[in-house]
């Protein structure tokens, strides 16, 4: 036998109301509950760099010119796999070395070189370019890669 069952609508909008509230309250609790962004999982940390050049003619004529990594400072996290994406904007060629990683390489105009490595270590590491270490050869072209 079956038995019939009679909804009044008050009783109706009541539990169509407590529906509306349980899934209201479910959103409100799941946003507090959050993961920040820089906690969630990465496989791989891109970072771009690309090579810049100033230039200023002194007032006695002469011409300055600098290059640098731009960025110039990079922060990473310990333990981040990094892809390096280095582009060369100014100057033909930058061979450069990264100490402490033992990474070199070379970046060319017009062409990115993709450097990857494992952020395994904390640390302050340089990448320097060998074709302008120092004030005598338009640099220091030097960059940090700060690994927390």
């Amino acid at each position: 036998m079956y038995k019939t069952i009679f909804v009044r609508r008050g009783q109706l909008i009541v539990l169509a109301a407590g529906i509306c509230a349980i899934a209201f309250m479910t959103v409100l609790w799941e946003r507090s509950q959050a993961v920040p962004a820089d906690a969630m999982p990465v496989s791989e940390r891109v970072i771009h760099m690309v090579t810049g050049e100033f230039k200023t003619i002194t007032k006695d004529g002469e011409e300055l010119e600098a290059y640098r990594w731009d960025p110039g400072t990079v922060f990473v996290n310990k333990g981040e796999n990094v892809k390096l994406v280095l582009l060369g904007v100014n100057g033909e060629n930058h061979p450069f070395v990264i100490e402490g990683l033992n990474i070199q390489g070379s970046v060319t105009k017009g062409k990115e070189t993709i450097v990857n490595f494992h952020a395994s270590k904390e640390g302050i590491f340089r990448i320097i370019c060998l074709a302008h270490p120092d004030a005598s050869n338009n640099g220091p072209m030097i960059g940090y890669i700060v690994v927390d």
